[in-house]
């Protein structure tokens, strides 16, 4: 008996906003990264995202392990766009007395 060996390509896929994801799932490479780096199994990874199949889940971070400086990068790129779009959002509408606010409204809705 001969074993077919085939290279199997990671399956993610960078969508029209740039943004890596696990390939036909709305789950982004950061979520399995993120969660492989903080001691998750891909089993349970598996089932935190039961979109995602198990096999896909392994070959993700087997890609991340080849990569991992090139991943960094991306990962560290995401989060100072997300920290951008959060002070745009507080400087939009202020966080501080949010609930204060919101508190005064709905006694004055009764």
């Amino acid at each position: 008996m001969t074993l077919a060996i085939a290279l199997e390509p990671a399956p993610i896929e960078t969508d029209a906003y740039g943004v890596v994801r696990v390939s036909r799932t709305r789950v982004t490479l950061d979520t399995v990264v993120t969660a492989f780096l903080e001691g998750c199994t891909p089993e349970e990874i598996g089932e935190q995202y039961p979109s995602l199949q198990l096999p896909d889940i392994y070959l993700v971070i087997g890609y991340y392990l080849r990569h991992r400086d090139e991943v960094h990068t991306y990962l560290s790129e995401r989060q100072r766009q997300a920290n951008i779009i959060q002070q745009e959002a507080e400087q939009r509408f202020n966080p501080i007395g949010i609930r204060d606010r919101l508190l005064a409204r709905r006694n004055q809705s009764r």
